[in-house]
């Protein structure tokens, strides 16, 4: 049994955690891609951290939590841009063939 008195949490871990709850609660208003990036960026460091000394750490559940949801939360939110740049494509082609059968 490993003793868990000399172990500290990861600095970033919690972090990671809520930045990938909100980049998935934000995505559909395009926040979440920045929120998912800032999360990915925090986990890399913390990764790093926990791979030089695993056993001096607790936290890395957390910390990979984070990171799926924070990869969740940047592809949604990457698809709803991409959905809307979409959209306003055919928003604008649909007036200019509606201007231009006017004659306008």
């Amino acid at each position: 049994m490993e003793n868990n008195n000399n172990k500290q949490a990861l600095p970033n871990s919690v972090a990671v955690l809520v930045l990938g709850i909100c980049s998935i609660v934000f995505s559909c208003i395009g926040v979440g891609l920045i929120l998912g990036i800032i999360g990915l960026v925090f986990f890399n460091k913390d990764k790093k951290l926990y791979n030089e000394s695993p056993n001096s750490y607790l936290g890395f559940g957390q910390l990979n939590a984070g990171y799926i949801m924070s990869i969740i939360g940047t592809c949604l939110s990457g698809l709803y841009i991409l959905f809307l740049i979409v959209y306003f494509i055919i928003i604008g082609g649909v007036l200019a063939t509606a201007l231009a059968a006017t004659g306008k």
